[in-house]
């Protein structure tokens, strides 16, 4: 009787053991493309008691380099951005953060305040399957799902990836167990440029006025911050497109006056900045290479180290230590892309960023 037990619980766990295999080898890797998918969960791994953190969409993980932040200002920071974040997104990302460290500064970008519902699955896990499993992320999860999602899914991803199975390539085998890192400290690296040929003009609106979601998560964003004794800044990156309406600007602009809160602008920097259209974006205008990035991240750092007083920290031996490692593989990332150019004429890695989650079922 106790051997027939033994044998079903084996049996058991066998079988659980086997289906966690598969849901990791049918799950996507997110190494060769769509790298913005790896980058949730890689802040897991990393060492945590950030000066900053940075929470939004790709106007933060494209445009702000944290290794910048620590060679001028000594400031230690952290990107925990997503493609297409949403403002329900960034509030859990930061709830979950919180539960690591506590930062003195938060950074919001303010682009996502344009959604006010849900807008595509692709976008949800690109975000939600590479957080932790927590109440955070089950919150996370309610809140982000379109209708016609399962809730289900998202604790066990081998019921939405079971499709894959006749995808499978060397490179799910070769990532099953380990991933490489792909980004600095959340920010993704990009050498290659693509000129801004058109500044677009907005078209008009019926109604300007930002929706009660977005709001809401905003004003649960600042809460959190306010309770945590963490300075809030509310920015907008200077990336062309989408489109920033002025009307949208008044909106952050009172919005940061009635909360106490800082709103920078940044599209109004730009000649301050020094950033060159032409040179400075890596696709026309909608996220900004590494050279604009340095050139943004080095801008706004004096902003952070002199107006918000945060501490250099470049003389901390232990932290030297740790961040002479992140810049050493930042600029070798930076030499294998810049010889990747010179060799192919474009980006190879990126050739298929354009890919979404429709395209594994």
């Amino acid at each position: 009787m106790i051997k027939k037990i033994l044998i079903r619980i084996a049996a058991i766990f066998f079988s659980i053991l086997i289906l966690l295999l598969l849901q990791k080898l049918l799950m996507p890797k997110y190494m060769t493309s769509i790298h913005e998918g790896s980058m949730i969960e890689e802040y897991y791994k990393d060492t945590k008691n950030h000066d900053v953190i940075f929470i939004g969409d790709c106007e933060v993980f494209s445009n702000i380099s944290p290794v910048t932040l620590w060679e001028k200002y000594g400031i230690t920071s952290y990107i925990r951005g997503s493609a297409q974040q949403l403002l329900w997104h960034s509030y859990y990302l930061l709830k979950d953060t919180l539960a690591y460290e506590k930062p003195k500064v938060v950074v919001f970008n303010v682009l996502a305040m344009k959604y006010n519902e849900p807008q595509k699955e692709a976008y949800n896990r690109l975000t939600l399957d590479g957080m932790k499993l927590s109440k955070t992320k089950i919150d996370a999860i309610n809140a982000s799902m379109m209708e016609d999602e399962a809730f289900i899914t998202y604790l066990f991803p081998i019921l939405r990836y079971h499709s894959r199975w006749n995808e499978v390539t060397g490179e799910d085998f070769k990532y099953l167990f380990h991933k490489d890192k792909i980004s600095h400290n959340g920010f993704l690296m990009r050498v290659d440029v693509k000129p801004v040929n058109v500044i677009p003009k907005g078209k008009k609106l019926a109604d300007y006025r930002f929706g009660e979601n977005s709001y809401d998560y905003l004003n649960r964003i600042t809460k959190l911050c306010k309770e945590n004794d963490i300075k809030l800044i509310l920015i907008k990156s200077p990336s062309v497109y989408p489109y920033w309406y002025e009307e949208w600007d008044q909106q952050m602009v009172q919005y940061a006056k009635e909360n106490d809160l800082t709103y920078i602008n940044f599209l109004n920097f730009v000649d301050d900045i020094g950033i060159d259209y032409s040179q400075d974006t890596y696709d026309g205008g909608l996220h900004l290479n590494l050279q604009g990035a340095e050139k943004f991240t080095d801008y706004f750092g004096k902003i952070l180290s002199d107006t918000f007083a945060l501490p250099n920290h470049s003389q901390d031996l232990e932290l030297k230590r740790i961040w002479d490692e992140k810049v050493q593989f930042y600029y070798t990332m930076e030499a294998d892309q810049e010889k990747e150019l010179k060799e192919f004429g474009y980006l190879k890695s990126y050739g298929a960023q354009a890919q979404t989650i429709e395209d594994t079922e």
